[in-house]
């Protein structure tokens, strides 16, 4: 069992603190969290600061502590730029990246980012293919629906060989058989209860099965989100309003997949997710953050090794 933080990104206009972000990071990394995560939301009421650009602050900040997107919605991406940047933060972190990826579904304004909601999938895979080969191969050749490239180059290669690791973020089964035919790893999104996430995992592990994948080979994580609070209705109440913010009304009906209350009722939530199949979990708090890490090492995490 691994655990994650996730990296602060909800901040109003002129209210970022460049040294309380670095002294959060740094603590992190004290603390032995695994890996520490941003998420992406491009548009939306919700001031949310940009995964690439947070990820790369937490790079310089850092030294060990593993680095990641759960998910780059990335058919909203081009894959030319995104392998780019993803290389290059690679580089700059002596291969601590993590990346995730998803279609991001069909509720999205797709006009503002000229594209098809028609060719989503198509889209998607076509693009982390395109991806892969820019990060692999010397010269590329390619020949798609969406990008056609001839003889091109892409340098330098990400500092991990063949590639950072690649997880999926998917609900629908269809989805969850590309993720262990393309990529490393199945994230769980904080918004699937633990019931849903568990469905997933057979789901998952069906089709390691199927295709004769070694389990050991693919990754199995979730996101909770989290509230630690000695008072369990003020802990509640901090979850409804923060999950109300990030996805709009859609996010009254989403508290079922959180958990809250005092450390012993965490502790059972996510031991349960654990039980689940996750073997990362990315505590994902909304409010107090550097407090609500401090008391999720101390008092949760412990309690589940």
């Amino acid at each position: 069992m691994q655990f994650a933080i996730s990296i602060p990104q909800f901040v109003a206009d002129g209210a970022f603190d460049p040294a309380g972000l670095r002294a959060y990071l740094t603590r992190a990394e004290e603390l032995g969290f695994d890996s520490a995560w941003t998420m992406e939301q491009v548009l939306g009421t919700m001031p949310t600061l940009g995964p690439m650009e947070t990820m790369t602050y937490a790079a310089a900040c850092t030294e060990r502590i593993r680095l990641g997107c759960v998910v780059f919605v990335t058919p909203l991406h081009s894959p030319v730029h995104l392998a780019k940047s993803l290389s290059t933060l690679d580089q700059l972190s002596r291969g601590r990246i993590e990346v995730g990826v998803g279609t991001g579904g069909r509720g999205r304004m797709f006009s503002a980012f000229e594209v098809d909601p028609a060719s989503l999938v198509a889209r998607f895979t076509e693009g982390l293919r395109l991806m892969k080969a820019l990060w692999t191969e010397p010269r590329v050749t390619f020949e798609g629906r969406f990008w056609q490239l001839d003889g091109a180059a892409m340098e330098p290669k990400p500092f991990q060989k063949p590639n950072p690791p690649i997880w999926f973020g998917a609900n629908h089964p269809a989805a969850l058989r590309r993720a262990v035919r393309y990529g490393d790893g199945f994230f769980g999104a904080g918004s699937t209860t633990t019931a849903q996430f568990a469905e997933q995992v057979r789901i998952v592990r069906e089709a390691l099965a199927e295709a004769g994948r070694d389990p050991a080979s693919f990754r199995i994580a979730k996101r909770i989100y989290i509230a630690v609070d000695d008072d369990a209705e003020c802990a509640r109440q901090h979850v409804a309003a923060s999950l109300v913010r990030l996805y709009g009304d859609f996010g009254r009906s989403l508290e079922p997949a959180a958990v809250s209350g005092p450390p012993d009722a965490c502790v059972e939530g996510v031991r349960e997710v654990a039980e689940a199949g996750a073997e990362l979990i990315l505590f994902t708090p909304f409010f107090n953050e550097a407090e609500q890490m401090e008391r999720l090492a101390a008092e949760v995490a412990p309690k589940l090794l």
